[in-house]
C-alpha cells in the first residue's frame, strides 16, 4: 500500500508538473497571443470578453493549482519526514497502539520514493535504534521494532529473557544491561506484565515481558532451537519492546539494509481506542487523545 501511494504521487506529480511547464512556457504565449489577436481585429476588448479568451482550461487550471503543493507534499514524504501510524502492541511500552509517529526518512540514505534505489548515504542504524522498515517477507508491509544486533554481532538471548551481544571484533558476549524490574500498568491475557529498564548501547529504553510465557526456542530462525544468531553484513538483528508479543528477527530472520526506510524520532499525536462492548461507535473513531505522549522516542 506505501509503495502504491508513492506511485500514484509520483505520477500526479510528473502530470501536473508537466502542466505547469507547459502553462508557463506554451499555453500562457499562446493565449496572450489570442488576445491580442483578437484586440487587433476589434479595436479593443471590454473585460468580460477579455476574461474570457484568456481563461485558462480547467485542467490546466487545477495543475498549476495543486503542483506546487503536491510537490512539496513528494519532497516531504519521500526525503525528510513520513508519518505511520502504530497498529499493534509490540513496541510496548515505548510505543502505543494509537501513536502517530514520525520517521525520520533521511536518516539511513536518500532514497527514489518508488523503487526505493539508494541515492545518497547519510548514515547507518546504531543499536538501540528504532526503525521503520520493509517486511523481509512480505515487502508491502512496513514493521517498526528497535535494532539490538549490528552486521557482524552475535545475539544471544537466553531462557532468562536476557540479551547478550558479542559485537564484531570482540572476544566475549556483554549481557545487555537490565534494572529496576517492576509490574506494569500493561495485562495481556489477564497477565500482567513485568517492565525493565534496558541499555541497548548508548539508549536507554523500557521493554516488557511476560513472567509466565516461556519463549518459542522452537520457531526461531533460520536454526530452529539455536537462540544465537550471527548477523551478516549489511543486515540487522531487530526485536519489539515488548519480548513476548513480537514478531521480529528472532522469528522470521535479518532486515536488509535496502529494506530500511527510517529512524522513528517522535509522537505528534496519540489517540486512545478505548470502548465498551456496547458502544455503538466505529471502532476506527479515537475515545481520546493522549497528550503526554507527544514527544521524542527512546
Amino acid at each position: 500500500m506505501a509503495n502504491t501511494f508513492s506511485l500514484i504521487l509520483v505520477i500526479v506529480t510528473l502530470v501536473t508538473g508537466i502542466v505547469w511547464v507547459l502553462e508557463k512556457l506554451v499555453f500562457a504565449k499562446k493565449r496572450q497571443a489570442q488576445v491580442a489577436e483578437v484586440e487587433a481585429q476589434t479595436n479593443g476588448l471590454d473585460v468580460a470578453t477579455l476574461n474570457k479568451v484568456n481563461k485558462q482550461p480547467w485542467w490546466v487550471e487545477n495543475s498549476v493549482s495543486i503542483f506546487p503543493v503536491i510537490a512539496a507534499v513528494l519532497v516531504l514524504r519521500s526525503f525528510i519526514y513520513e508519518p505511520f501510524q502504530i497498529p499493534s502492541g509490540s513496541m510496548m511500552p515505548t510505543l502505543l497502539v494509537g501513536d502517530f509517529i514520525l520517521v525520520e526518512k533521511y536518516a539511513y540514505g536518500l532514497k527514489d520514493p518508488v523503487w526505493r534505489t539508494q541515492l545518497v548515504e547519510t548514515g547507518k542504524p546504531e543499536r538501540g535504534d528504532v526503525v521503520v522498515f520493509k517486511y523481509p517477507p512480505q515487502p508491502n508491509i512496513d514493521y517498526i521494532k528497535r535494532v539490538v544486533g549490528l552486521p557482524g554481532d552475535t545475539v544471544h538471548y537466553s531462557s532468562k529473557k536476557e540479551i547478550c551481544i558479542q559485537a564484531a571484533g570482540e572476544s566475549s558476549c556483554k549481557p545487555v544491561k537490565l534494572s529496576n524490574v517492576e509490574e506494569s500498568q500493561f495485562i495481556q491475557n489477564g497477565i500482567p506484565l513485568i517492565q525493565l529498564d534496558e541499555q541497548l548501547g548508548e539508549v536507554g529504553h523500557q521493554i516488557l515481558v511476560n513472567p509466565l510465557r516461556r519463549d518459542r526456542v522452537e520457531a526461531y530462525q533460520p536454526r530452529n532451537g539455536v537462540n544465537e544468531w550471527v548477523v551478516p553484513e549489511g543486515q540487522y538483528f531487530v526485536m519489539g519492546d515488548n519480548r513476548d508479543n513480537s514478531a521480529d528477527s528472532r522469528y522470521w530472520g535479518f532486515v536488509p539494509e535496502a529494506n530500511l526506510v527510517g529512524k522513528a524520532v517522535g509522537i505528534w499525536i496519540s489517540f486512545e481506542f478505548e470502548r465498551g462492548s456496547d458502544s455503538a461507535l466505529p471502532s476506527w473513531i479515537p475515545t481520546g487523545v493522549r497528550f503526554n505522549r507527544i514527544g521524542g522516542i527512546n
